[in-house]
């Protein structure tokens, strides 16, 4: 065997390692850029937007919390972290903290200074590793925010939920605070590049919901009736339409459209 063949096995090795290390990022608590970030952009936020926020007694200052929200533009993973009385963190594509030069690192501090973690996002594994960030950072004690109907509401309704939110209280024992965002579509469109400093944001906390009395997260009626439940306080702050259905996109193909008729329990 010639040392380059000797030397293959470990150069195979040492990539493995590497894209297992690009899959599965560590989330880092909120540090001293998010303090200065949350400090800058919530005051020209309550300056310029002066958004409506209510219910903020009703969010556990310690301890694991989930943040359920409705979701209607980009802004409004800004709006939460700026309207939240403690630091939050919300998962956002690795994309945007890989950008080079100039733009690559302002885009790399404002996300930072928001409270995002990077994930490479997708199906199977890639899913499954977002999950495990989240449940990482609720063990230490964190909050997160999350959109339980999985992307945004193009045309201002609220799509049923999907279960993973609920899948993670129960299997964390996080208490979920519904959040209801409202005039956040109208305040930057989708396709808008900037907010309009017209429009005024509404942030509405909902009371803590317990969701371990729906029973054990290996459950899917547990997960199902607890997702309803998260979805309908949701609903009781937004004020939307209910559209009944899940929000995603038409299926491509044969197969994807066999996938969608069959029943299937929605993470």
């Amino acid at each position: 065997m010639t040392s380059d063949e000797s030397a293959a096995p470990k150069a195979s090795s040492d990539s493995d390692a590497q894209q297992q290390s690009e899959t599965s990022i560590t989330p880092r608590r909120a540090g001293a850029t998010y303090a200065f970030g949350r400090a800058v952009i919530g005051a020209l936020t309550r300056t310029i937007y002066r958004p409506r926020v209510e219910g903020r007694d009703n969010v556990p200052l310690d301890g694991p919390v989930i943040f359920a929200s409705n979701h209607l533009s980009f802004i409004d993973s800004v709006a939460i972290p700026v309207a939240a009385p403690r630091p939050v963190h919300f998962l956002a594509k690795s994309s945007y903290f890989e950008g080079t030069g100039f733009t690559g690192a302002v885009m790399r501090t404002f996300f930072q200074s928001i409270g995002a973690i990077p994930v490479r996002r997708g199906a199977g594994q890639a899913a499954l590793d977002a999950l495990d960030q989240q449940r990482q950072l609720l063990d230490d004690g964190l909050a997160v925010a999350l959109y339980p109907e999985g992307t945004r509401s193009t045309d201002g309704r609220l799509y049923k939920g999907r279960t993973g939110v609920a899948f993670l209280a129960l299997q964390t024992g996080a208490p979920v605070v519904p959040v209801g965002l409202i005039g956040t579509d109208k305040a930057m469109p989708k396709g808008a590049k900037m907010p309009s400093m017209r429009e005024r944001i509404t942030v509405r906390f909902g009371e803590p919901i317990d969701v371990s009395v729906h029973g054990a997260p290996n459950s899917g009626k547990a997960r199902r009736l607890a997702t309803d439940q998260i979805m309908a306080s949701i609903h009781a702050l937004s004020g939307q339409e209910l559209a009944g259905v899940y929000n995603e996109p038409a299926p491509q193909g044969p197969i994807e459209k066999i996938k969608q008729a069959l029943p299937h329990e929605r993470r």
